[in-house]
């Protein structure tokens, strides 16, 4: 099949590469479907009729029909076949299985699923030609150069990616680290700095990605002030603590908060200790990240020093210094703590990006392996899942005012809830259409009226007293 492809690397119906995934997306159930077909007939092949023969004939191909993939709508045929058997007790006649239009849509699962993460896992030209075959077949008559094409229009992506404007996607809480997926970037020490966001609506996604020196201070100012300069201005800005990092966010985002990240900060505590004492101590620090305020915490953390300072002021000195970083997020929603409190977005996202880039092989190139981990982490993040209690989001950037995760006070002028700030969620506890005055929350929820109601229409009529 030919088709036209544009200077950059597009069709008529979308990129290259998604012609290709659709492609294969038809092709892979397609042969699955013949090779099941034609296994059915060689073992039925002995039994024929008194004439001789063959009672398990091919009878054409069903009318193509439209399946929707994630690799866009195919037409999928599937073959017919003729069994003029009849079974000696019904007298019927036998059908069939009706598992070939079952596989064959299983495998078109597969291929929709698998074959983008195949593609890019098979970024150089010696391993992308075997990668695709298994879906397209050895007849696909791919080459060097469309393979060279692939990879100049992710670095494309990529680059366009890192130039869009950030104005008007306001992110309030920001993940930042640095990881090392050793994917033969240009210097020994280079590193990825990865900046992943939540939007005002609660969804997370990916703001920038780019290749720096380690994890050095002018490495993260670059890519901070570029985009600040784009229009990002978070609240609050999760970390692992590096150096670099901190002083970059001093200098670029002074007003933006900074949490600590507990399970690299817990780990560092783990160091410094004898192994006799971890599991104590790591049940100590569970109880300090996980109470329910502040002021259970800042006893817990008293309770620490006093148990562990004397013996190993090491591991105290790694929360005592940095108490106030590590216990910011308890100044924000206490339906977000569980996110803020690590960089577990960015972690396990590369997890499964160093599998996939550690088993590459080739010359390659710094701006090939770039762009590959970039589509890597583009193809993950359509499963990012959006952060609990979304409308709450959108609340504290309007300057709303939480203390140990209940709101304490709202912004002049905001309602308690309006369809602006997400129609799809329901009101916290807690929330009234008063302005600027003090909101707890209630100690128990009532039922609303519509549910009772409900209820009342189930429940069968009480029988008449006697």
């Amino acid at each position: 099949m030919l088709s036209v492809v544009d200077e950059d690397g597009t069709t008529g119906a979308g990129s290259l590469i998604d012609e290709i995934v659709r492609e294969g997306a038809r092709r892979m159930p397609a042969a699955a479907l013949e090779a099941e077909v034609d296994q059915y007939m060689a073992e039925l092949a002995g039994q024929r009729d008194e004439a001789g023969r063959r009672l398990v004939v091919r009878n054409g191909r069903h009318r193509p029909r439209m399946v929707t993939t994630a690799a866009g709508p195919v037409k999928v045929a599937v073959p017919r076949v003729n069994d003029k058997r009849v079974d000696a007790e019904t007298g019927e006649r036998k059908r069939s299985p009706r598992s070939f239009s079952r596989r064959g849509a299983g495998s078109l699962r597969r291929s929709a699923r698998c074959c983008r993460c195949d593609i890019c896992t098979a970024c150089p030209s010696g391993d992308f030609v075997p990668a695709m075959e298994q879906f397209l077949g050895s007849s696909a008559g791919l080459s060097s150069s469309t393979v060279t094409r692939l990879t100049k229009q992710w670095t494309a992506d990529h680059a366009e990616f890192q130039r869009r404007d950030l104005a008007e996607t306001d992110y309030v809480y920001v993940w930042a680290d640095g990881v090392h997926p050793k994917a033969r970037l240009s210097p020994t020490h280079s590193w990825l700095l990865v900046l992943m966001g939540v939007r005002v609506d609660g969804t997370a996604e990916l703001i920038a990605m780019a290749e720096g020196l380690r994890e050095s201070t002018e490495s993260w100012a670059d890519l901070l002030r570029d985009c600040s300069h784009r229009g990002t201005d978070p609240m609050l800005v999760v970390g692992d603590g590096a150096m670099g990092l901190r002083l970059a966010l001093a200098e670029v985002f002074p007003q933006a908060r900074h949490q600590r990240c507990w399970v690299r900060k817990m780990r560092n505590v783990m160091n410094a200790l004898p192994k006799s004492t971890q599991p104590g101590a790591r049940a100590d620090l569970q109880e300090i990240h996980n109470a329910e305020d502040r002021a259970h915490t800042e006893n817990a953390v008293t309770a620490f020093e006093k148990a562990y300072g004397a013996k190993w002021p090491k591991a105290t000195k790694e929360i005592m210094g940095e108490v106030d970083e590590l216990l910011a997020f308890y100044d924000f929603p206490a339906e977000h703590w569980v996110h803020p409190r690590t960089t577990n977005p960015i972690e396990s996202t590369f997890s499964t990006v160093k599998l996939r880039t550690k088993v590459t092989r080739g010359a390659g190139s710094p701006s090939a392996a770039l762009a590959m981990v970039f589509k890597l982490v583009e193809s993950a993040q359509a499963r990012w899942r959006a952060v609990t209690a979304p409308h709450l989001v959108a609340l504290g950037r309007d300057g709303a005012r939480f203390e140990n995760g209940h709101l304490m006070e709202r912004p002049e002028g905001k309602a308690a809830w309006t369809a602006d700030t997400k129609a799809t969620s329901p009101p916290s506890i807690g929330d009234s259409p008063t302005t600027s005055r003090p909101c707890k929350p209630s100690p128990r929820r009532t039922k609303p009226t519509c549910w009772l109601l409900f209820c009342a229409m189930r429940t069968p009529p009480w029988p008449s007293a006697r």
